[in-house]
């Protein structure tokens, strides 16, 4: 049912560096025709760190480790291409429907299929107001019981980031800091909160995804935590203005649930002059690079 790359499958059999992305950014995050364009900028961008690119997507019920520049294109202009997360993919399968991958489905069938890198923008996590609403991401559940290596910009800052930080301990995910003591905030080169652990080098890194698995502990991931560039993060005043007016806006207009993660990227988006969307690319082709190195240092076993 898993169908992969011949050139990421070749990869992992022979314990070369190999890179999960996901599809949502290009799928649901960027208008057209920018979206192709990162998307082979970002596969590039794996490859320059001498990587295999693993973009991650679902298509007439099949899910795919590995696209080709057919299927590439297809997951970024075909219309109908539905956001899929970890509960979406039974549902997907059976009905034959084509879906770019969240978080969560995309680590998911990374691990499937052997990848143990997996480089994104950032998490998601509890939301605000989990007290009433209960609405927490299942990227959490899922990299709870999922060995793979996540590098990430921090969680989305709209979310709370204190409880997600607290909900990754109790789940029992490790947490580090890549060269810095501070989670980052997505947009942001810092949440406000600290990190107990910082991993200052790709094999450092690696180092700790060897001893994952000679621990034999629970199958739960590593996420490293890495940066914005502060020359390139949203200007923090600014977030914290325009965050402030959406969620205002939300109470205004009703929103509630799940709809709010996607009212506040787009509020974000629009009210920031787009200011935020290219703080999330800055983040991801960071994260992108990275994920790379670490590959290629965990390939060196």
């Amino acid at each position: 049912m898993l169908s992969v790359a011949d050139e990421v499958r070749d990869a992992v059999g022979a314990g070369r560096p190999v890179v999960a992305l996901e599809s949502t950014i290009i799928a649901h995050g960027l208008p057209r025709p920018r979206n192709l364009r990162v998307a082979a900028e970002l596969e590039q961008a794996v490859r320059d760190e001498g990587a295999v690119p693993a973009t991650i997507a679902v298509l007439d019920g099949r899910p795919h480790v590995g696209l080709d520049k057919q299927q590439l294109e297809r997951v970024a202009n075909e219309d109908g291409i539905r956001k899929l997360s970890r509960r979406d993919l039974p549902l997907a399968v059976a009905t034959g429907a084509s879906g770019a991958t969240t978080v969560s489905a995309t680590a998911l069938l990374a691990a499937r299929a052997g990848v143990r890198v997996f480089a994104t923008g950032g998490l998601g996590g509890v939301h605000r107001g989990w007290t009433q609403t209960q609405d927490e991401s299942a990227d959490l559940g899922l990299l709870a019981r999922t060995r793979i290596t996540v590098v990430c910009a921090g969680v989305k800052s709209i979310l709370d980031v204190p409880a997600t930080l607290q909900r990754l301990e109790t789940l029992g995910v490790s947490v580090a800091g890549f060269g810095t003591d501070r989670f980052p905030g997505f947009y942001l080169a810092d949440s406000g909160e600290p990190v107990d652990w910082t991993l200052g080098t790709p094999g450092e890194v690696a180092a700790v995804m060897r001893a994952q698995d000679a621990l034999e502990a629970d199958e739960s991931a590593l996420i490293v935590a890495n940066p914005v560039p502060e020359a390139e993060q949203l200007d923090p005043a600014l977030h914290a203005r325009v965050l402030e007016n959406g969620l205002r806006a939300c109470g205004e207009q009703g929103v509630s649930g799940q709809a709010v993660t996607p009212f506040l990227l787009d509020y974000l988006v629009r009210h920031t002059g787009g200011a935020s969307l290219e703080a999330n690319l800055a983040a991801v082709r960071g994260n992108v690079r990275l994920g790379g190195r670490i590959a290629a240092a965990w390939a060196e076993r």
